[in-house]
């Protein structure tokens, strides 16, 4: 794709041609400038078949936030539409409605509510509630969804890696297999949600992070098919990184070559004064190697060499390698401990494709707009009941029990201060007969969570960190119960709406229902 042809692809005409058409249907109404209230939620976890997610890890705001600071409707992109004709050749978008794109298509008076980055999300509950002009708030839906789907979904798959490693580190491998450009936002999805580093350079400098990586097999097969042989391969990459210097083994024969080539090169590098980082094993039981590796390494001196092992690893073949170590490693005379201590974790495919789930079911609906000074709530129904959305301007509250663990999310009226009050009437968002009254001092603290996420200034997505967004994230996985987080059919995390919005619901489903029926 020609350099001009990816600018224009991945700029603000990166949205659905209904938004477009929408939008001209608003400017000729005159709604182009009318307040409405969008809200980003997503409606189940994560399942990867044999194995589920019981959260996820909102991730994209800040990359989100960037496209929109720089993408605005500029004459390249009028030409371009102006150019556009329907079924009978006229021009299908008209002439003053692209004079207006023209001077007001940007995101400048878009406002943004939500929860921030890293933080632990549930289904239905609202992420970000966006606020603005009708037409704008209307076209960013489409880049919405694809910066906050795909990174959310990646740092979700990480997180559950990252748990299942039991805080060994993780690196993400995977921009040979990723779908095109979503190698690099799927990085910063991975970082935030737990791996440690990429080998991705252009995107892991980019997001202040040191990329990482170690020698490919072809290395190998270049010395031996010269007559220099592994040791060769070896001892050339060791002289070049001699404090740097990681061995991919198991190009050849891991045990009977591999290994044994990579100590007598960390002898001589030990002798020079240096100290080798350890091997890498790609392919084979990786769980047995480790333990042979760990033995012959110990043999030799080298008792704190890495260990990286790769090969199409997802959270339940880790699960499985450290499981398989903890029971063979006490019959070989070893503490497995010590050999899950060395450890390290490259993941590729299985991450950047979130396998097994391979896209987050997010929406952006409509929820309010605002007539003659106040918000009119709005609402689609559904046949399905569950994808009946929850209308109003709202806020979303946390509740924590006496051990300061999360029970349940709780969407509610924006004029509704959850932490004022002794008593909670709570409605599933469905079924009207499953209810429940808290009492406050069943309650340890109650959180609002949506706050207000400024588009600029030292407060906004823009300027936070990886850091705090993992802060933001450890923080609340160590808040969610055991049960919730567990790999294999997690508990469900409640959510739940209070009276008022529950009554506001089912009158406004009366209400439209009954006009559809005359």
């Amino acid at each position: 794709m020609k350099r001009t042809h990816r600018q224009l692809s991945e700029g603000i005409l990166m949205t659905d041609q209904y938004q477009l058409t929408m939008a001209q249907l608003y400017f000729r109404q005159g709604l182009h400038t009318m307040p409405a209230q969008f809200e980003y939620f997503y409606r189940n976890n994560p399942s990867y078949g044999s194995h589920q997610a019981g959260y996820t890890i909102l991730a994209g705001t800040g990359s989100l936030f960037e496209w929109m600071a720089e993408e605005r409707f500029s004459e390249n992109e009028i030409a371009y539409l102006r150019q556009q004709t329907g079924r009978c050749g006229t021009p299908l978008f008209h002439r003053d409605f692209l004079d207006w794109l023209l001077l007001e298509g940007n995101f400048e008076q878009i406002r943004v509510q939500g929860l921030q980055e890293g933080r632990v999300a549930h289904p239905t509950v609202p992420l970000l509630t966006v606020m603005g002009p009708f037409a704008m708030a209307q076209i960013l839906e489409t880049p919405l969804l694809n910066h906050m789907n795909f990174q959310t979904l990646i740092a979700t798959k990480a997180a559950r890696m990252r748990q299942t490693a039991g805080g060994q580190p993780i690196l993400e491998f995977g921009l040979r297999r990723a779908q095109g450009y979503g190698g690099n936002t799927g990085v910063r999805g991975a970082l935030i949600g737990g791996v440690e580093a990429s080998s991705n350079v252009g995107v892991s400098h980019a997001l202040g992070f040191d990329p990482k990586g170690t020698h490919a097999h072809s290395m190998v097969q270049a010395f031996s098919a010269l007559g220099g042989g592994e040791l060769g391969a070896f001892r050339a990459y060791a002289e070049i990184y001699p404090d740097d210097c990681l061995l991919l083994v198991d190009t050849i024969n891991t045990l009977e070559s591999g290994i044994p080539n990579a100590i007598r090169v960390f002898e001589e590098l030990r002798r020079k004064g240096h100290t080798p980082v350890g091997i890498r094993l790609d392919s084979g039981d990786l769980a047995y190697l480790a333990l042979k590796a760990a033995q012959a390494l110990n043999s030799a001196g080298f008792t704190e060499t890495t260990i990286v092992l790769s090969n199409q690893l997802d959270e339940m073949v880790i699960w499985q390698i450290l499981s398989q170590i903890r029971s063979e490693a006490p019959r070989l005379g070893m503490a497995p401990e010590a050999i899950i201590k060395r450890l390290v974790f490259g993941v590729g495919t299985a991450l950047i494709t979130s396998q097994g789930a391979a896209a987050l079911d997010g929406v952006y609906k409509l929820t309010a707009v605002k007539d003659s000074g106040q918000w009119q709530p709005a609402i689609k129904i559904s046949e399905t009941a569950g994808k009946t959305i929850n209308p109003g301007a709202k806020q979303i509250w946390r509740l924590y029990d006496r051990r300061d663990k999360a029970v349940c999310d709780v969407l509610a009226m924006e004029d509704e201060r959850l932490d004022e009050v002794s008593e909670l009437q709570l409605h599933h968002p469905v079924d009207f007969n499953v209810q429940r009254t808290l009492k406050r001092e069943e309650l340890s603290r109650v959180e609002r969570l949506c706050i207000d996420l400024p588009r600029h200034g030292p407060d906004s997505p823009l300027e936070d960190s990886i850091a705090q967004m993992r802060l933001r994230r450890d923080q609340d996985l160590e808040r969610l119960d055991d049960g919730v987080k567990r790999m294999v059919n997690p508990h469900i995390y409640h959510v739940s709406l209070t009276r008022k919005l529950w009554e506001l619901k089912q009158k406004l489903v009366r209400e439209r229902s009954f006009i559809a029926n005359q």
